[in-house]
Formats: structure tokens, C-alpha cells, sequence
């Protein structure tokens, strides 16, 4: 049982949230260069990418938290992949405060590489994503 002695409303404070801004530097991906900044819709789209671009505790420089451990699905069945990657992209992206959520998963495959299609309901709307993966 905590005691009652009165110090309950000096721990309640009054504080307001701020949702940080997400700008950073925006990348040109067929050039393999860095242009400018991107910030808001662009700026999640590009962390999608790169997060699911990343393999998780490969490179030291990322927390643990970051990227998709999609690397251990190479040489596995195509339904085994399905349903792991479903979980996979799920927890890799969700890590990020930004994205709510993601849903809305379609699957399909061309001899050694699945394509998944997916929506990731965010803070500034749904962003469909298609992500392809070699699996042989």
C-alpha cells in the first residue's frame, strides 16, 4: 500500500508533447547522393526504405531497435517467408513513433524473389510500400 500524505499533486505536472520534426537529409538513390533535406511524407517514406534497406544488428553504428532481420529468410520455403516476413517488416517499422501501424500485406513471387506490397498507416497518412526480397 503507498502511503497518503498529500505530495500527490506536486507529482502530477502539467506538461505539454511535442512531436519532434523529422526533417534530415534527403537521399538521391539513383545518383547514390546526398540533395538538400526532406522532411514530413517524404521524410517517412525514406525512412521506410532505409530501415527495410537495413539488416538488423549488422552494422554497429544502428541501435538493435533498427532495421528488418530479413537476411535469415534467404533458402527458406515461399510460405514460410510469407508469413514470417509479414512479422518481420511489422516489427522493424513500427519501431519508428511515426508509423501507427501497418496492414494490408500482398504477396507474390518470381522464381527467388517475393514481392510484398503493404500500407503503413502514419502521422501524416498511409503510405503504401513495395519491398522485394531474394530468398534463393
Amino acid at each position: 500500500m503507498i502511503p497518503q500524505n498529500g505530495f500527490e499533486e506536486e507529482l502530477t505536472a502539467d506538461f505539454e508533447e511535442m512531436v519532434q520534426p523529422s526533417r534530415t537529409y534527403k537521399l538521391d538513390l539513383e545518383r547514390k547522393r546526398i540533395i538538400g533535406y526532406a522532411d514530413g511524407r517524404e521524410a517517412i517514406e525514406q525512412a521506410i526504405y532505409k530501415v527495410l534497406s537495413t539488416e538488423r544488428y549488422d552494422h554497429l553504428i544502428y541501435s538493435w531497435n533498427y532495421g528488418a532481420e530479413i537476411a535469415k529468410l534467404f533458402g527458406q520455403p515461399i510460405p514460410y517467408v510469407y508469413s514470417e516476413l509479414k512479422s518481420l517488416i511489422t516489427e522493424a517499422l513500427t519501431q519508428d513513433d511515426r508509423i501507427h501501424s501497418v496492414d494490408a500485406f500482398s504477396f507474390s513471387h518470381v522464381k527467388h524473389k517475393v514481392h510484398v506490397q503493404l500500407t503503413a498507416h502514419t502521422i501524416v497518412g498511409e503510405i503504401e510500400v513495395t519491398k522485394e526480397v531474394v530468398v534463393a
